[in-house]
């Protein structure tokens, strides 16, 4: 679930960055690329998470 929310975020991110682009707003494309590092972030945050989880459980 939370990695569906992720790419959702990725996604609204990209299309925010791209719209921001078209309509000539730096702060709309800005909170694009924040949209998407932070999304970003909290993937390979959870991932490494459940993975030092499993690995901890040997």
């Amino acid at each position: 679930m939370k990695y569906a929310l992720a790419a959702v975020a990725v996604l609204l991110g990209v299309a925010a960055f791209v719209y921001g682009g078209a309509d000539d707003s730096p702060g709309l494309q800005l909170l694009g690329a924040l949209l998407v590092i932070g999304a970003i972030v909290l993937v390979v945050r959870t991932a490494r998470r459940g993975q030092s989880r499993s690995s901890g459980l040997r």
